[in-house]
């Protein structure tokens, strides 16, 4: 059978998140997900006790900061430091039986890979929906998969909650965390998605100066 994931979702536990466990559940059924993968930056405490209290399937992970570029790390249940070296955190991730992905490697005004994705990942996020510019982000990524020969993968990379399956994988597998990362692994997944539209990134940048103003987020977690 195929499952059909978000594999990139930040919630109110990132430092630029504002999506509450709720929310994610909410917002992932009804835009026809049967999972999604926690990737909020530098910290895995969050996405842990998501998992814990809900039925959702969470795949609790990591967006790190190495010192060339962000990298997922998939299947964690443990933080990887951040400030390592690409090479050293893909080996963290390995260790700790994840999987590594070189997110949106070529978009602007995020902290992109570039050139420094090599065969030692297991995958490349070929579509982000909020990469800008998205035709040129998702044509670029899918260059460097190819010509790697590197799973090829999608999420939304969502902050807000609405944004959430705008780009999603589908794999094939039972929805099951540890059979969908060995999909994943052999490259047994499809990426799918499309840019999340001006309108709704302009909501989530109000939302978001609304909340740090405020002093919360648009709900109950404790991220700050």
């Amino acid at each position: 059978m195929k499952v059909k994931i978000d594999l990139h979702i930040h919630t109110c536990y990132s430092y630029d998140g504002l999506i509450t466990p709720q929310e994610l559940v909410f917002y992932a059924r009804k835009h026809g997900l049967d999972g999604v993968a926690i990737t909020d930056h530098n910290r895995i405490d969050g996405a842990l006790k998501i998992a814990k209290e809900t039925h959702f399937l969470i795949i609790p992970s990591i967006e790190i900061s190495s010192r060339s570029g962000h990298i997922v790390g998939l299947n964690l249940t443990e933080p990887v430091p951040r400030d390592l070296s690409v090479e050293e955190t893909i080996d963290r991730i390995h260790e700790l039986g994840g999987l590594a992905v070189a997110c949106h490697p070529r978009a602007f005004l995020k902290s992109s890979l570039k050139g420094n994705v090599s065969q030692k990942f297991d995958a490349v996020e070929v579509i982000n929906a909020s990469a800008f510019p998205f035709k040129r982000s998702v044509k670029q990524a899918q260059k460097i998969a190819s010509s790697l020969e590197l799973a090829q993968v999608a999420g939304s990379d969502a902050h807000y909650a609405p944004e959430i399956g705008f780009a999603y994988t589908t794999v094939e597998a039972e929805p099951d965390i540890e059979e969908i990362v060995k999909a994943i692994d052999k490259g047994l997944c499809q990426p799918f998605g499309k840019a999340i539209p001006l309108r709704m990134r302009l909501k989530r940048e109000i939302s978001s100066f609304k909340a740090r103003f405020l002093s919360k987020t648009n709900g109950s977690c404790s991220n700050h």
